[in-house]
């Protein structure tokens, strides 16, 4: 790590440790705790890919595995001041019959000062405008792979802009991370910087819009050699410009590191307890950039609708949501020597040859098939093109929580390497939850879920997880 980004890390801890000192002198805290048991049995070569996807990595995709989890946190939004603070620290434990795992999975601190926050370590996160309990994932992000160790400053949350009424909200935030998985390269940064803007205010209709901006960059191997990573380097990466002369030639040709961005618009309605939500995402990985529906892949993209309601809790929210990475702007294609489109290759890129991946699996949809599954070993994206239908369901039967998930896919591998013929595949979830006020405030979730075709190989699979949470002690 360059000296310039080490004095950064060091500043923001120290910043943060300030926040954190300042407002435990000024009122009480509150810690609770937070502990759980998962146990999964399924009969196929793999959990079903509902079982053990979207799960932030917590469940191992062997088909029978155990979980333990047992964490302590307090929550930042729970005081009133203008300093607030918070953490967590949550250890997990993984066993499967091949492989058995301890790690933080969670551990962070954040400050935050009015409206403006920052987080230093790994925390479970939710990005892009996609549905948070019933969507398959965003085309940039979901819930699929573990948190990465992150410093992460902005605004997180909608905000009023002053003088608009509320009319005019902003959020925004810059986060530097680390790939620590090193599966590739060695010490790869993450670079992520979003910016949204909505407006509606008190109005019943509101429409959103924002960009995710993220690259790959930095790191070493034995191949490649030692990438740029300075404070100039850095400059380069957050505008997006081609790297200077220590970079590799393709980086002086072509922007420096791996780029990805993600534009996402959303509209969103409510009338008498009942709300419509309806999104729009697309990719893109090669310039020029354009507005959302006129780039080359327009085709592709992620687009979802979401209705919910407060006065029928037997289903409080229905979703549906169409996938597609076909296009990627064509199949390469040239004249006479000259390369002038097609080929975007999602999530894959030459330099940093695990792409869009976080210890083997997809940090973006889990519909694009993580590495995890490569029969044959190899760390990149096989399978980048697919179309998917996705139809989700959430509701409340007498204190029973249930959410269903059915997913449709038909998978084209890649450009690079495509599939003989088209694969189809089905994946189902069952899961139901609920709470034992009696026990203790015991919680008790049961799943069951089933694969059916030659992607992933047919598979059944049941999960029963335990768990305990409350109040540790104030302070």
């Amino acid at each position: 790590m360059s000296k310039q980004i080490k004095l950064i890390v060091f500043g923001t801890l120290l910043i943060e440790s300030l926040f954190a000192s300042t407002t435990a002198m000024a009122q009480k805290d509150t810690i609770r705790y937070d502990v759980s048991w998962a146990g999964a049995i399924s009969s196929g070569k793999y959990a079903p890919f509902w079982q053990q996807s979207n799960r932030y990595g917590t469940l191992l995709s062997s088909p029978n595995s155990t979980t333990l989890m047992a964490g302590i946190s307090k929550n930042a939004d729970e005081m009133h001041s203008l300093f607030k603070y918070g953490f967590k620290a949550t250890l997990l434990l993984q066993t499967g019959s091949k492989e058995t795992n301890v790690y933080f999975h969670e551990l962070y601190i954040q400050g935050k000062l009015s409206v403006f926050d920052l987080i230093v370590g790994a925390r479970e996160e939710h990005l892009g405008c996609q549905d948070s309990t019933l969507s398959g994932g965003g085309m940039l992000f979901s819930h699929n792979s573990r948190p990465m160790p992150k410093i992460t400053a902005g605004i997180e949350h909608f905000t009023p802009v002053p003088f608009t009424h509320g009319y005019l909200e902003v959020k925004g935030a810059m986060s530097h991370g680390w790939f620590t998985d090193n599966v590739y390269m060695q010490n790869v940064y993450l670079h992520h910087l979003y910016a949204y803007l909505r407006i509606g205010g008190r109005l019943p209709v509101h429409l959103s819009y924002g960009a995710d901006h993220v690259a790959q960059w930095g790191g070493h191997n034995s191949i490649e050699g030692q990438q740029p990573d300075g404070w100039n380097d850095f400059i380069r990466i957050v505008e997006g410009k081609d790297g200077g002369s220590n970079a590799l030639q393709t980086d002086r040709m072509n922007a420096l590191g791996n780029h990805i961005i993600s534009q996402n618009i959303k509209l969103e309605g409510s009338w008498r307890g009942f709300s419509l939500s309806a999104y729009w995402q697309n990719l893109q990985e090669t310039g020029p950039i354009r507005f959302i529906g006129f780039t080359p892949n327009a085709s592709d993209g992620l687009w979802g609708v979401v209705l919910r309601n407060k006065r029928f809790p037997i289903v409080k929210g229905i979703l549906y949501e169409y996938f597609r990475t076909i296009d990627q702007s064509g199949p390469m294609h040239d004249r006479d020597g000259l390369v002038y489109g097609g080929n975007n290759g999602y999530y894959m890129n030459g330099v940093y040859q695990e792409g869009w991946n976080y210890y083997y699996r997809s940090i973006a949809s889990p519909f694009i098939s993580s590495p995890l599954y490569n029969s044959d070993g190899t760390i990149y994206t096989l399978n980048n093109r697919v179309a998917v239908h996705h139809f989700g369901a959430e509701g409340d039967i007498g204190g029973y929580n249930y959410k269903l998930l059915a997913s449709f896919s038909k998978n084209c591998g890649s450009y690079s390497a495509p599939l003989s013929s088209v694969i189809k595949n089905s994946s189902f979830l069952l899961e139901v939850h609920k709470l034992f006020p009696r026990l203790q405030g015991l919680e008790a979730t049961v799943s069951l879920a089933a694969d059916f075709g030659k992607l992933y190989g047919n598979s059944t699979g049941c999960m029963i997880t335990l768990r305990k949470r409350g109040l540790l002690f104030k302070y």
